[in-house]
């Protein structure tokens, strides 16, 4: 890390480890963070709201310092292949964090060796903790989608093996023809379906919003199929094959989309629901993305005025809430993203990975900004600062006043006006 990405003044985004527990918390499947102790307090007790209210399966290999230095490899095999054995869960990921990371620890084959002795489906995702959360619960949604996910009723498919995770299962049900049971009715068949792909409390936090935005697409018409991942269960998840088109409310979840389009065919549509008006945008590029077979970004047309209004946060989320103020009688505000995206997401005047130093500097130019309440000590006194939490950000700090958009954006937008 060099010196211009050191943070002095503000918090640092969860990171990539976090992500990718957030990803699979509900689904029933065996976390396992190699490291030496504490990753699963902070976690729990910062990133994750669901703790508190329902099981989930995550350890700590306990990394002691003469493990570390001899190698000893064979005892998290056999720790992991205990609990296990015990436990019997759907699936098994094994996680690092930096220690094991810098003395090279071997994940794929501690994979490999588990799932032989399990014969459970077992995951190494190449987490580090060098990077944001975005990365981390990208790798969990990629993976589910590439593993997971059924084949449709019908249609004998190649198996799919992306490279950027070590898995060498290839079970009966997920990727060799199989076919998915439980096929929809016919009424149900008529509307199309969808999977919402990207949800996590890091970004939308545990206020209802995914719940909402299962109801934005039933009042319009749509099924969801499934929601990756609140509100799913792994079962719901493995019928995601049977979609028409798949909706990505935040960049994690769109290197799955691009999974299940090229294994399934099945076009994807970028944006969040803020609101009515963008909910009805949203239903529209979905309609039109499942006739037309074609990828479509919801706010694509987004527009940036000279108002001095930007808003700090995750491309995908901050881009669709930029539209829909904008949509709602509100500024056009620029977005500046310090996470993983991609340039296609956003339009030329929004900027991408800044440092904090930079941060400030940009800041000063602007009369109204909108951010997570840990961005206000580099923001100028001049400016109005519109407190937005982020969960991945200040945690649980601001969680009680982190708003449901979906339901509130005209509200929201009323109160950037005023």
């Amino acid at each position: 890390m060099s010196m211009k990405q050191t943070i002095a003044r503000v918090s640092s985004y969860s990171a990539d480890v976090f992500g990718a527990c957030s990803a699979l918390f509900e689904l029933g499947g065996m976390i396992v963070i190699h490291d030496p102790s504490g990753c699963n307090s902070t976690y729990a007790t910062h990133d994750e709201p669901r703790w508190y209210d329902r099981d989930s399966l995550f350890f700590i290999s306990g990394l002691t310092e003469m493990d570390a230095v001899m190698g000893n490899d064979n005892k998290l095999v056999h720790d992991i292949v205990s609990a296990a054995q015990d436990l019997s869960p759907r699936f098994i990921a094994v996680l690092q964090s930096p220690i094991p990371y810098m003395i090279g620890t071997d994940l794929e084959a501690v994979a490999k060796l588990v799932q032989k002795k399990t014969e459970i489906m077992t995951v190494a995702l190449p987490t580090n903790s060098m990077h944001s959360y975005v990365k981390g619960a990208s790798m969990a949604f990629a993976m589910l989608a590439a593993h997971m996910v059924e084949n449709p009723v019908g249609k004998t498919l190649p198996p799919f093996t992306p490279k950027r995770w070590s898995c060498s299962w290839q079970a009966e049900y997920t990727a060799d023809g199989s076919l998915v049971k439980d096929m929809p009715s016919a009424a149900a068949r008529q509307s199309l379906g969808v999977n919402i792909l990207g949800v996590t409390p890091l970004d939308f936090s545990f206020n209802g919003s995914d719940q909402s935005m299962v109801q934005v697409l039933r009042e319009r018409g749509f099924r969801v199929v499934s929601t990756w991942a609140m509100g799913s269960s792994l079962e719901n998840i493995a019928q995601a094959s049977l979609a028409d088109v798949n909706l990505v409310v935040s960049y994690a979840g769109l290197e799955a989309a691009r999974i299940l389009q090229h294994r399934f065919s099945i076009p994807y549509v970028i944006g969040v629901p803020f609101g009515s008006v963008m909910a009805a945008q949203v239903a529209s590029d979905l309609k039109e993305a499942a006739a037309e077979k074609m990828n479509m970004i919801s706010y694509r047309n987004r527009r940036v005025d000279e108002s001095g209004t930007v808003i700090i946060g995750e491309s995908v989320y901050s881009a669709s809430l930029a539209w829909a103020i904008a949509e709602n009688g509100g500024p056009a505000a620029r977005v500046f993203c310090p996470l993983d995206t991609e340039t296609a997401l956003l339009v030329p005047e929004d900027r991408i990975g800044m440092s904090e130093g930079e941060l400030e500097k940009l800041l000063f130019s602007y009369n109204v900004i909108i951010a997570d309440p840990l961005y206000h000590p580099i923001c100028p006194t001049t400016a109005r600062f519109v407190p937005l939490p982020h969960e991945a950000f200040s945690g649980r700090l601001f969680r009680k006043e982190i708003p449901n958009l979906i339901k509130n954006a005209e509200t929201f937008a009323k109160n950037i006006n005023g």
